[in-house]
């Protein structure tokens, strides 16, 4: 095996089909994790499966994922009906404007290229912002973010936006295999700023879909792999990307890796391979040009580990020409070790990781950061709180969300996200209004604080509104991390 390739030997993987009830329950009184058989995992990690509250973070995290395997297919359902009826809705013209053309027999029928997923729905802007010009120091993040808010959306319709609303070049749009749930659900597109930076090339990762439980079960599975001299990366989000099923990351994959499932008949193309292909064939032919990675949610993992296979295997064409990755609202991909590693790395080559967190959002504080779980940030984090003023820090403040002290604060704080949806649009004008969904959603956040925080509006709004971290105290914390890995 090539250097470059590299084999996971340490691992904790969870099994929530092969879980029975009794299984459960053992789990909880035994100190034998490797007696269970919905749990594989290294001698090292059985030997410290004593602690019981180790053992009840696993018990959680694979009752949550038996529940999202229960709820799969009435999640799936309640989404594409209320998808549907979002977008008859704006095609129609509203509730009775869509009563009147059923009856009238002039209802407006579905568009792929105008049909919007339901996040779109929560956030209908599709125009970059005209007050952020190309050199300001804002633009790449203004642009990241409604990239990766795109990157919810269908293949006609990102191509409808970004060539005639943005003007820009698209470059395609691909859904890749998951290792991780056996299916094609990796989606992402590519496109080139060729108006305000030609050189500049973009790669997208979608997130979570909210309806979608194979999605929420991978943010809820706890399962990692170990790679030597690298650290703990989380499970689920490598698996998308391109760790194989046998537990191997090869810097290349050979005709036999890429052959198809099913007797040949399904085609399985990994997004790190895949898109390192296209874009060593990009650079290559633009010898100025630079790119840049983005996502949001889950897609914000995916960004970060794709960057993570690039300097794992040593990619230095493409570590050169990477301007930046762009974060927002990521979730914690690996261990300790793995932030050294990947600090170390950013910091040769030069690239900006700029990972920005809104307020209360409670997907950036997952997995839980302690000593029994060991998921943890690296690198500067971009806070805002709910007035979009920002600040540079190490971490974001009650960095595991369920503090009894911050809870108070927090739910005060979701009324005022409440109140703001109808105050902003006077201050900051119409483009900040925002609609009866988006309202309903900050209602189910009076309940549970951080969960309408997790959506692309206020992340938009932050890139927009927000007064950036001074980069005088960006530089002083990338130096403090420095001084960590040294």
């Amino acid at each position: 095996m090539a250097s470059t390739d590299y084999v996971s030997q340490n691992h904790l993987l969870l099994k929530p089909k092969e879980a029975s009830l009794i299984e459960l329950i053992r789990l909880l009184y035994s100190p034998e994790l490797k007696k269970r058989c919905f749990i594989e995992c290294s001698e090292e990690e059985g030997e410290q499966s004593r602690d019981f509250r180790r053992r009840w973070i696993v018990f959680v995290s694979v009752v949550a994922q038996k529940l999202f395997l229960i709820l799969k297919e009435p999640m799936a359902m309640v989404g594409d009906v209320l998808e549907s009826w979002l977008n008859l809705l704006a095609a129609n013209g509203g509730f009775l404007a869509l009563l009147r053309n059923y009856f009238r027999g002039n209802l407006v029928r579905l568009d792929q290229s105008s049909s919007a997923s339901i996040l779109g729905h929560l956030d209908w802007r599709v125009e970059l912002d005209k007050n952020i010009e190309p050199n300001d120091e804002k633009y790449k993040g203004s642009l990241s973010m409604m990239a990766a808010k795109l990157a919810y959306e269908n293949e006609y319709f990102i191509t409808r936006i970004v060539q005639n609303h943005w003007k820009m070049r698209f470059l395609g749009f691909y859904n890749f295999w998951n290792c991780y749930l056996e299916k094609h659900s990796t989606p992402a597109f590519i496109f080139q700023d060729k108006i305000n930076d030609p050189k500049l090339i973009a790669v997208a990762f979608r997130g979570t879909d909210p309806f979608d439980a194979d999605a929420w079960r991978t943010d809820f599975d706890i399962s990692w792999y170990e790679l030597q001299n690298v650290g703990k990366i989380h499970r689920g989000f490598i698996n998308g990307i391109g760790l194989q099923q046998d537990n191997t990351w090869p810097a290349e994959l050979d005709d036999h890796d890429q052959q198809g499932v099913n007797g040949g008949q399904q085609n399985r193309s990994f997004a790190y391979y895949e898109i390192k292909k296209m874009l060593k064939a990009m650079l290559q032919e633009n010898k100025d040009a630079k790119f840049i990675v983005t996502g949001h949610s889950l897609g914000g993992a995916w960004a970060i580990l794709f960057v993570a296979g690039l300097a794992i295997h040593n990619e230095a064409l493409l570590m050169d020409r990477l301007e930046g990755v762009y974060t927002f609202g990521q979730p914690r991909v690996g261990d300790e070790h793995f932030g050294t590693f990947m600090t170390k790395k950013l910091q040769d080559f030069n690239v900006k990781y700029r990972r920005y967190v809104y307020c209360n959002d409670l997907v950036p504080r997952i997995p839980y950061d302690d000593k029994t779980l060991l998921f943890k940030h690296f690198g500067p984090c971009l806070y805002f709180d709910s007035y979009y003023k920002g600040k540079v820090l190490s971490e974001e403040p009650n960095k595991n969300y369920f503090s009894l002290v911050w809870l108070l604060p927090k739910y005060i704080n979701a009324v005022w996200e409440l109140i703001r949806g109808f105050v902003i649009p006077f201050i900051k004008g119409s483009d900040y209004k925002e609609n009866w969904l988006m309202r309903m959603l900050r209602v189910v956040g009076l309940v549970i604080p951080g969960l309408s925080a997790h959506s692309p509006l206020d992340y938009v709004n932050l890139t927009r509104l927000g007064s950036l971290p001074s980069l005088p105290s960006l530089k002083y914390l990338i130096r403090q991390e420095d001084s960590k890995v040294e």
